[in-house]
């Protein structure tokens, strides 16, 4: 978040990021173009593997050789528990669990079981046709067989596994695993994002992302953040929306912040031409700071909105962007420091060879420990799917609670600890570059 500084009609764009001696506020699959790392295509064996890493990562859940029913049901409930619906699989929990009847649960938990009850015999004996079953005639007319093939029409079941399903023998732990995140997917509890940096479209999708977003209002939080700023307990913060959250795993992602839209498209362009691929989720996000009467008129943009406060200067709020990343291994997100220190980040005026906007301190940061980052913290509140946060120091981290606590005893701070990049943590310790 870069400090906004205008001069009667004239915009400056300061290089430094906002902070106070308390806190810094912050807040598909396709072909790849010739030339660049190449769009992954993702084969049943390949999802299953990026299933299994998302599921331990955010579930604590991994499968052994033999599943259980009992351990699939509880899988499968974990999964359900943020919409209070829990299902139960027929059998007992130490029974060793068959294909078909945790595809049926499976079918359920994905919301998708009605649409099972409607196939008549004669649709679900062709949709089931691929599969080359052995059945007798009246076995199509069952609830199995209906489920079976609205798992198949819907994606649930890929080809690979039309073996196993069909013998209906004991499931293995890559269909478990397959099934728990098709429903993560149709839960909208999986990934999110707009496509591969690889992509041939991406920087269409990056458009209408941008074009799309708007300045974050939130009044309930902006009127406790906005009073923090009026009383000088932080100089600014971010608002976000929880629905934009890429949700990606720790270990592989990261997520870079900034103001300027063609310094996204060109970092998107940097990190091809490095042949690194990643998911790119788009993150809206609106940056709120104290405008000073004495800069002059703010003007008027639709890129940030101004409200005079009482002693006649402005609180300014501007739409900015984060941008987060999922990368294919933890080296290539180690990679991402080198190319950003190289490319990306000023040291000097007027520096040559550096893509477009680039920052005296980016800021980009890691929810897991990376060499060469620093450890500080995030303090945030929280009102339905909307959050304001202030990134500080650990040792400062104590005063943004107090502070925001002062303003609204009953609010919820939320504090964690997260690794961000050299230059941003010395911008934190009062350095200029």
């Amino acid at each position: 978040m870069k400090n906004h500084l205008r001069i009667g009609s004239k915009l400056v764009l300061a290089t430094a990021l906002l902070f106070s001696a308390s806190a810094v506020s912050v807040p598909s699959r396709s072909s790849a173009a010739t030339g660049t790392a190449p769009s992954v295509i993702y084969v049943p064996s390949a999802l299953v593997k990026e299933y299994g890493v998302f599921l331990k990562d955010k579930y604590n859940i991994a499968f052994g050789q033999q599943v259980t029913t009992g351990q699939y049901s509880a899988a499968v409930n974990t999964i359900l528990a943020a919409s209070s619906v829990e299902v139960t699989a027929t059998g007992k929990a130490t029974t060793r669990l068959k294909s078909l009847d945790a595809l049926q649960l499976a079918l359920k938990a994905a919301d998708l079981e009605e649409l099972a009850y409607t196939y008549p015999t004669a649709k679900t004996k062709k949709s089931l046709s691929k599969l080359k079953l052995n059945w007798k005639s009246d076995a199509y007319a069952s609830k199995q067989a209906q489920a079976l093939a609205a798992a198949v029409d819907t994606g649930l079941v890929p080809s690979e596994f039309y073996g196993e399903i069909g013998s209906n023998g004991t499931v293995s732990a890559s269909l478990a695993t397959f099934l728990l995140g098709k429903v993560l997917e149709t839960k909208g509890q999986y990934k999110r994002y707009i496509g591969y940096a690889s992509d041939s479209d991406i920087y269409a999708k990056l458009n209408d992302a941008y074009r799309t977003s708007d300045i974050i209002k939130a009044p309930d939080l902006r009127n406790i953040v906005d009073e923090a700023l009026k009383q000088d307990l932080v100089t600014g913060y971010n608002l976000k929306d929880s629905r934009y959250d890429a949700n990606f795993v720790n270990s592989l992602s990261l997520v870079y912040g900034h103001s300027d839209f063609k310094h996204a498209l060109q970092l998107i362009g940097l990190l091809r031409s490095e042949n690194i691929n990643a998911k790119v989720q788009f993150e809206p996000k609106t940056s709120a700071f104290i405008y000073l009467k004495e800069w002059g008129e703010p003007g008027v943009s639709d890129l940030f909105e101004v409200v005079q406060i009482e002693n006649g200067n402005y609180i300014e709020y501007a739409k900015e962007y984060d941008l987060a990343f999922e990368f294919a291994t933890t080296a290539d997100k180690s990679r991402f420091d080198q190319i950003v220190l190289k490319f990306a980040k000023k040291n000097e005026d007027n520096q040559p060879g550096l893509i477009y906007g680039s920052w005296w301190q980016p800021l980009y940061y890691s929810l897991t420990e990376l060499k060469n980052y620093k450890i500080i913290s995030n303090n945030k509140i929280e009102t339905g799917n909307y959050y304001a946060q202030s990134f500080s120091l650990k040792e400062k981290s104590a005063a943004v609670t107090a502070g925001f606590k002062k303003l609204d005893p009953s609010v919820k701070v939320t504090n964690y600890d997260f690794w961000v990049d050299g230059p941003f943590f010395n911008y934190l310790n009062g350095e200029s570059k």
